[in-house]
């Protein structure tokens, strides 16, 4: 893994997370217990904050980044990802705000400002536009993102599962490089 300081800020790891090899993180990144960065995941908390909370895994090729702060906006927009949150492969996520037992889609997009409440399915290939925000407890699908239907019981159950299979595959995964 390539972990970089950028500013004299490096990035801050718990020790039960796992970080492929491959993986790139930059600058004020903090990554909680048993979370896990998957090949390729590029992460850059240069211009803002990136907080990850615990148990959150996020997929190869997905890109996390932020927004600076400025005279318009004196706060920028840092991401902020919770718990029990599966971020799908090759999503991008971009100065927004998660909360926990999320589930994104392969190839989603979420922009600036976005605020994506507890409880919420994004479905493959969804964009959430900037400053938009989703409800707790929904499917959402589309481009851009539109609110489909309340969440099944199998798929509130699904989105604290996928993450608990991910916390069981990076055990896996961190047993194996020792």
């Amino acid at each position: 893994m390539t972990v970089r300081e950028y500013r004299g800020i490096s990035p801050q790891l718990s020790n039960s997370a796992y970080i492929d090899e491959s993986a790139v993180l930059v600058g004020d990144i903090q990554i909680g217990e048993q979370s896990s960065i998957w090949p390729l995941v590029a992460a850059r908390g240069d211009v803002n904050v990136i907080r990850i909370g615990e148990r959150t895994n996020v997929q190869d090729g997905s890109v996390l980044h932020v927004t600076r702060k400025s005279a318009q906006n004196p706060e920028g927009f840092p991401l902020i990802i919770g718990d029990d949150v599966t971020v799908g492969h090759k999503c991008m996520l971009h100065g927004c705000t998660l909360g926990s037992r999320i589930l994104v889609g392969m190839g989603a997009i979420i922009m600036d400002g976005a605020v994506v409440q507890d409880d919420v399915f994004i479905a493959a290939g969804a964009l959430v536009a900037p400053n938009k925000t989703l409800e707790s407890g929904y499917l959402y699908v589309g481009n851009p993102a539109i609110k489909k239907r309340p969440l099944k019981d199998s798929e509130s159950a699904f989105l604290k599962q996928s993450a608990i299979n991910y916390v069981e595959l990076s055990r896996e995964y961190l047993e194996d490089s020792n």
